[in-house]
């Protein structure tokens, strides 16, 4: 199947491609699309819209965000207790919020926010009357250079900038001894002197300059660790600790691809190969294989598929709705998932959670 990929890259004819192209697809869907997870429910109706949510190591917290009717129509970060219900806000308030990460033993949450931009109060409300006006703009990631990394412990208090640096940065994750993050940023395209070229594609997508980086827990000792002109981000470690998964777009930003790499950027390895949108990707806690959305059912049919970490098999079929299922995340102990899926209603975001099987994860990619 490898060997048909590569083809259908090497500039055969449109009809034989696509025909390829179909036969994976076919092998994908063929591997076992039920049965991985059972019982799923929706854990979040309170708010607007609710997702990407992520547990501490011990199980007993999850932070995500959310959009809550009021003054301001972005997302802001929330942290749930799991064992009392009792969720509380913990970002400001101000501007837009993304991206959120709890420490692995210690009471603080990361997260990405612009409530230090001048204007963000401004944008919240050219944002609430752009609404009301009944206009409908199609959706697109907002890149703003006013994000920064932020931590906060859990009462939203002691908020302490961790990048104070021009450019998006954002994307942001502990490691698990907590002692490094990893994050992704543009910073370069502001502080760095680009080519004509690139500064020509920056100003046509900012997206293009968003590198990983990894930094002390402090903010201190930033190393950038990809280097292309296309969007690498969304970084997560692995449960070890030794490793980086993320996601790589290619140069005209229709197609996403898995990839992994050590810590300090060497031994970079992709994992996929599907000539799609495959994207948030996440580990589980047996470091065996790797969870990830993707489109290859549809432009806007975002999926859960799995790999394993060396990406030597097929990627396999988790989820079977119509619509998105994706910001897949396990919970420490390995045996549940949470993701975000618009299965609702009103077809708008909610954090989903069901029972996991690891066993037939493993088994369906040949595992054991």
């Amino acid at each position: 199947m490898n060997q048909l990929k590569n083809f259908t890259q090497s500039g055969a004819a449109p009809f034989i491609r696509n025909l390829l192209a179909a036969a994976c697809c076919l092998v994908m869907a063929q591997a076992g699309a039920t049965g991985f997870i059972t019982d799923a429910r929706q854990i979040s109706d309170q708010e607007v819209r609710a997702g990407e949510g992520y547990y501490r190591a011990d199980g007993k917290w999850l932070v995500y965000q959310a959009e809550v009717a009021g003054e301001n129509p972005f997302y802001q970060i929330y942290l749930k207790n799991l064992a009392s219900g009792k969720v509380q806000q913990v970002s400001p308030g101000i501007g837009k919020t993304t991206c959120s990460w709890v420490h692995p033993d210690q009471e603080k949450v990361l997260f990405s926010s612009t409530h230090d931009d001048p204007e963000a109060k401004a944008k919240m409300i050219a944002e609430i009357e752009q609404r009301k006006s009944g206009q409908r703009r199609s959706y697109a990631w907002d890149y703003d250079e006013f994000y920064d990394i932020y931590e906060t412990d859990f009462e939203g208090k002691n908020i302490r900038n961790l990048t104070s640096t021009r450019g998006y940065d954002a994307e942001a994750s502990w490691s698990p001894d907590g002692r490094l993050i990893a994050f992704a940023s543009n910073r370069r395209a502001y502080l760095e002197q680009l080519s004509s070229e690139e500064t020509a594609l920056f100003n046509q997508n900012p997206s293009s300059m968003i590198d990983i980086y990894i930094m002390d827990a402090d903010g201190s000792n930033v190393k950038r660790l990809t280097h292309t002109n296309s969007y690498d981000g969304g970084p997560f470690f692995s449960p070890d600790g030794k490793r980086i998964v993320w996601r790589r777009f290619s140069e005209n930003g229709q197609e996403a691809e898995i990839f992994t790499m050590n810590i300090d950027g060497s031994d970079q390895k992709q994992l996929t190969r599907l000539n799609k949108m495959s994207w948030a990707p996440f580990y589980h806690p047996s470091n065996q294989y790797i969870i990830f959305a993707t489109n290859v059912q549809g432009h806007r049919n975002f999926e859960l598929y799995i790999v394993d970490i060396d990406g030597k098999k097929e990627p396999v079929r988790v989820t079977e709705e119509d619509g998105f299922d994706g910001l897949p995340v396990f919970t420490p102990d390995g045996q549940y998932i949470t993701w975000t899926s618009d299965r609702t209603p009103d077809h708008k975001g909610r954090l989903f959670h069901g029972k996991w099987n690891h066993e037939k994860a493993l088994e369906s990619l040949g595992l054991k």
